[in-house]
């Protein structure tokens, strides 16, 4: 792999690190509201989590793909 191969898929990689953080921070936050009551608002959040884990399972291949 070349470097600037090898900068894009660091920089990727990086990138699904922060969101994968945005994602816990984001559930942690859904709980908490849930908790207080606000269920739709909850459910809203984790429609929003479910496609976190989606994009980042495709990401996560995509980065083993060029690591290749």
């Amino acid at each position: 792999m070349d470097e600037k191969a090898s900068i894009t898929v660091d920089t990727l990689e990086l990138l699904l690190l922060n969101q994968i953080a945005i994602r816990a921070a984001l559930e942690e936050l859904s709980l908490w509201v849930s908790h207080r009551g606000s269920v739709q608002i909850h459910e809203s959040a984790m429609g929003a989590l479910t496609s976190l884990d989606t994009n980042a399972e495709a990401i996560s291949s995509g980065i083993e793909r060029l690591r290749e």
